[in-house]
């Protein structure tokens, strides 16, 4: 694992966990920062999902970015997020199902081997593959 991607897996974990255990939100204190990693309040540098330079007026964004509108994108506003019984221990897992009745299945593979799992919902099973080192949603229809 290359260090610069533990801040992106660190991310996946976090929001995972805290919305797993009764959390509303996540919010990143830093979402914005400088190229020099502030201002921040210690004056030391941090990573940022957003990175802008004031002297050229360039945005980047980082993989943390991505990781955050992954979540974003598919658990909407208003939604509710529901149990899931996970048996595989090489998978984070967290799902919610939004006002419009879908449900958004997240699944974070942090390790370095791909996985093969079965997801069940009212006695219904599908067999879902994830790659290694990889964040995945699956929707669930309402039909």
């Amino acid at each position: 694992l290359h260090p610069k991607y533990a801040p992106v897996n660190r991310y996946a974990r976090d929001i995972i966990g805290c919305l797993n255990n009764w959390v509303d939100g996540w919010v990143d204190w830093n979402m914005v920062l400088d190229r020099q990693g502030g201002p921040n309040w210690f004056e030391n540098w941090c990573a940022a999902p957003i990175i802008v330079d004031p002297d050229t007026d360039e945005v980047y964004f980082t993989p943390l970015y991505y990781v955050m509108t992954h979540f974003s994108k598919y658990i909407r506003p208003g939604a509710e997020v529901i149990g899931v019984k996970n048996n595989n221990k090489e998978l984070q897992i967290t799902a919610a199902q939004n006002p419009d009745g879908t449900i958004a299945v997240i699944v974070f593979n942090e390790g370095e081997t791909e996985q093969n799992f079965n997801l069940t919902l009212n006695k219904k099973s599908i067999d879902i593959h994830i790659n290694d080192q990889a964040l995945q949603t699956i929707i669930i229809p309402t039909n």
